[in-house]
């Protein structure tokens, strides 16, 4: 498993030479999500679209 600091590291040389500070965290925003949706996922912690359909007619009410 590659560490925060690599996969940050990874990411931050990955963007162009222009890109802003705010295009950089994002990116590295967008990594964390998509790192912490699989931990969700494979830890079986996510909701069927049944039950968000369900929610969502909930909160329209």
């Amino acid at each position: 498993m590659i560490s925060p600091k690599k996969q940050m590291t990874k990411i931050v040389a990955e963007q162009p030479e222009d890109s802003s500070y705010e295009e950089i965290l994002k990116e590295l925003a967008f990594a964390r999500m998509v790192e912490r949706g699989v931990a969700d996922s494979r830890a079986k912690r996510t909701s069927s679209n049944v039950e968000v359909k369900r929610k969502i007619k909930s909160w329209q009410k």
